[in-house]
C-alpha cells in the first residue's frame, strides 16, 4: 500500500512593519507522532521552542524559507508570502504528493494543493509548519534587536505596537523596515522632509 505524503505549510510575519516574512513546510512521520502541536500563536514561547526541536527531530521532512524586505516592498506582502511558501515546499528533502496551506490563498506549486482556513488549528502538519516559521522569525528578530537597539524588536517582533511606532518616529526606519507599509513610509517622509528615497 502506497503512503501519500502531505506537506503542511504556514507563514509567520505578514503583519509586522519590519523583517522578512517566513514560511515553513513540514511532512510529519505517521510513525513518530508529535504531541502538543497547535497553532503557534496559541502556544507559549517555551512550548514553541520545545516543539520546534521535536519537529526538526521527528518529522519526515521540513524546510524553512523566507522572502526578504526588498521582495516584500517590490512584490507586496501577499505575493512575497506566497514566494516564501513556494520556496519552503521546493526545499523539502522529500517531495510531497500534496500540500495543505493555511489560509485561503495558494502559492504556485508543481503538486496538488489545498487551502485550509484556520488550518494551523485543524491540521497537525500545518500546526508544525506554523511553529517552525514563528520560531525562526522570532529568533531573527532577537538578532535585529541587538543590531538595532531602541526599537524593542525583542518584545514586539516588528509588529506595529505603540512602542515601535514611537521609535519609528524618533529614530526613523532601519534597513529592515518595510518601506511599502504606511507607518514606515510616513516615518521616512518625515525624516527626509517630505521626500521619499
Amino acid at each position: 500500500m502506497t503512503t501519500v505524503t502531505i506537506a503542511g505549510v504556514d507563514e509567520a510575519g505578514r503583519g509586522p512593519l519590519a523583517g522578512p516574512v517566513y514560511a515553513a513546510a513540514v511532512i510529519l512521520d505517521p510513525a513518530r507522532p508529535i504531541a502538543g502541536l497547535a497553532d503557534s500563536k496559541k502556544l507559549t514561547a517555551r512550548a514553541r521552542e520545545r516543539l520546534d526541536g521535536d519537529i526538526r527531530r521527528d518529522a519526515l521532512a521540513f524546510a524553512v524559507a523566507r522572502a526578504e524586505v526588498e521582495e516584500i516592498d517590490r512584490l507586496n506582502i501577499l505575493h512575497a508570502t506566497m514566494l516564501a511558501m513556494r520556496r519552503a515546499v521546493l526545499a523539502l528533502a522529500v517531495t510531497p504528493d500534496a500540500v495543505m496551506v493555511d489560509g485561503n490563498r495558494l502559492p504556485e506549486l508543481p503538486m496538488p494543493a489545498t487551502a485550509l482556513v484556520r488550518g494551523d488549528s485543524l491540521e497537525p502538519a500545518i500546526s508544525a509548519a506554523s511553529i517552525l516559521a514563528k520560531v525562526a522569525r522570532d529568533n531573527e528578530m532577537q538578532v535585529f534587536a541587538r543590531a538595532w537597539p531602541g526599537y524593542g524588536f525583542e518584545r514586539h517582533k516588528g509588529y506595529g505596537t505603540a512602542q515601535h511606532l514611537d521609535a519609528l518616529r524618533v529614530l526613523g526606519p532601519t534597513p529592515w523596515h518595510r518601506r511599502s507599509f504606511a507607518p514606515v513610509a510616513q516615518a521616512l517622509r518625515k525624516l527626509t522632509g517630505g521626500e521619499r528615497d
